[in-house]
């Protein structure tokens, strides 16, 4: 057998992407932690199409790519596949194990969806935070109004008190 590869969180989190406001990873990643080519990870995905809709899996635009091939830096010829990359969503990523049926892609992929579950359970704790701040936040407003609100009614009742008013006593009269 071939060498393993040790893979950490950090390294698979390092390779997980934004593209189209979605979490996702590239084809040419995943074959490097899955340790087969990008081609043949590429062809049994064509080979099983209908277990990659669009939500699992797209292929990225022109632009996209040209975007994406300038955050690396100055690719080697021959390096890189001349075909556009396909973006694999967590979904499509958990699919990809049924596709590459071997025991080091199966714990890869564990890993993988695993890293996957921590980012979305740290933006769901990140997003309940600044709920609890917004809600801290309109209570203090709220604070502050009704504090002003007594303020005016405490100035109100002083005026009130400076302007004594005569007024004519009730009960019996002599």
């Amino acid at each position: 057998m071939g060498e393993e590869l040790i893979i950490t969180e950090q390294f698979i989190m390092s390779k997980i992407l934004l593209i189209r406001n979605q979490k996702v990873m590239i084809d040419s990643d995943l074959a490097v932690l899955y340790g087969v080519e990008t081609k043949q990870l590429k062809r049994q995905v064509r080979r099983n199409w209908e277990r990659f809709p669009e939500d699992f899996m797209f292929e990225l635009s022109s632009p996209a790519y040209e975007i994406l091939r300038s955050q690396f830096g100055t690719l080697k010829q021959g390096e890189h596949s001349k075909y556009l990359p396909m973006a694999f969503t967590e979904q499509g990523v958990a699919m990809l194990s049924s596709v590459l049926n071997s025991p080091a892609a199966i714990r890869v992929n564990i890993q993988i969806i695993r890293v996957f579950t921590k980012i979305r359970e740290v933006l769901t704790e990140t997003l309940n935070v600044k709920l609890e701040i917004e809600h801290i936040k309109t209570k203090l407003m709220n604070h502050d109004k009704n504090i002003e609100l007594v303020f005016s009614y405490l100035d109100e009742m002083m005026e009130n008190q400076d302007k004594k008013v005569e007024r004519n006593k009730i009960g019996f009269k002599n």
